[in-house]
């Protein structure tokens, strides 16, 4: 059930963003279900390991990479899920910004 929740939050979250986000487009229903589901599978296993990888960098740019990080991997959905289409980084970024703040606010609803 707790997984069930978390994908329909995120499956909001991505509708959200692709709505206010200019570069950002999704062609239908299935695919915006298909990209919650890669984006979680992203973040789940992808993202960790490039977050250590990325430590030096991090430090250095005082954690500012890890939005980069985090627009790379949209980016890297965007490639993979036909129907998902990213403009460019910028648009990536303000993407998993809006993403993340709108997860994290349902799931202080939940």
């Amino acid at each position: 059930m707790n997984l069930v929740l978390r994908l329909i939050i995120l499956i909001i979250s991505v509708f959200v963003a692709a709505f206010l986000v200019p570069g950002v487009t999704i062609d239908s229903i299935t695919t915006l279900v298909v990209v919650a589901i890669v984006l979680g599978i992203v973040n789940t296993f992808l993202k960790p390991i490039l977050v250590i990888l990325t430590i030096p960098l991090t430090i250095m740019t005082l954690g500012i990479f890890l939005l980069i990080l985090n627009g790379i991997l949209v980016l890297l959905v965007g490639s993979v899920v036909p129907g998902f289409h990213v403009s460019g980084i910028l648009a990536a970024i303000l993407f998993s910004i809006i993403v993340s703040l709108v997860s994290s606010l349902l799931s202080s609803l939940s």
